[in-house]
């Protein structure tokens, strides 16, 4: 698929990757589901770098494949789905038009949020461009996904549910038993029955949570950040 040149540039790569995620090669073997025994091999040029391999690093460790690849880039310039909304475009009303906004926090609260999302909760409704009508938007408390999400701002997300999908390295309402957060969810590099939820502020550390204690996973899709909009 490369030339020798090429070959030992990804390779390199991949390893400034593995030092980034401080991954062993047999941590990184189980992440992209490969024998360890493999890994060596790629990491010593002995086997060489497939596009299959290239596919799952870049599936499992959500890596940019142009600059795996070809060194195009950055590592992690994937686009996040969660999409910023300015306050220029963000229409208010109290009136039925536009999407709800439930008077439900995301930074604690009880076990399912879809049983707050009821007609007395509504205490707004919003418009902006590109808006799913079936979308809902709560507020998200605290300053663990500053800047990207402000302290009181807001987020809009499908009241759908899914474990079973995960969408790695995207922002999502994650709903425990005690407790409900804004969180990146990323692939646990150890562990395949846990994830792991990273905030953006860097002075959060990451929370370890095993997915059976999650439980509503909901993908973020717009972010609203001003404060008080309803």
């Amino acid at each position: 698929m490369e030339t020798s040149h090429s070959q030992d540039a990804i390779i390199g790569r991949i390893r400034h990757i593995m030092q980034l995620q401080h991954l062993s090669q047999s941590q990184l073997a189980k992440t992209i589901g490969i024998d360890a025994s493999n890994v060596s091999k790629y990491l010593s040029g002995r086997l060489p770098v497939s596009e299959a391999l290239l596919n799952r690093i870049v599936v499992n460790l959500n890596i940019s494949k142009d600059w795996l690849r070809d060194g195009k880039g950055l590592p992690f310039d994937k686009v996040s789905r969660a999409m910023s909304v300015s306050s220029g475009e963000v229409a208010v009303s109290c009136i039925n038009e536009g999407i709800p906004v439930y008077d439900i926090d995301v930074a604690a609260g009880c076990t399912e949020m879809t049983r707050a999302f009821t007609e007395e909760n509504v205490i707004g409704r919003l418009n902006f461009p590109n808006l799913n009508p079936e979308w809902i938007v709560v507020r998200a408390k605290g300053d663990s996904m500053m800047p990207k999400i402000n302290n009181g701002g807001y987020v809009a997300f499908l009241p759908q549910s899914d474990l079973q999908n995960i969408l790695w390295g995207q922002i999502y309402v994650v709903v425990m038993e005690n407790r409900r957060v804004v969180k990146y969810v990323r692939r646990h590099q150890e562990d395949p029955s846990k994830v792991v939820l990273r905030s953006e502020n860097r002075n959060y550390d990451d929370m370890d949570v095993a997915i059976n204690d999650i439980c509503a996973l909901y993908v973020v899709e717009r972010i609203i950040n001003i404060q008080d909009c309803v």
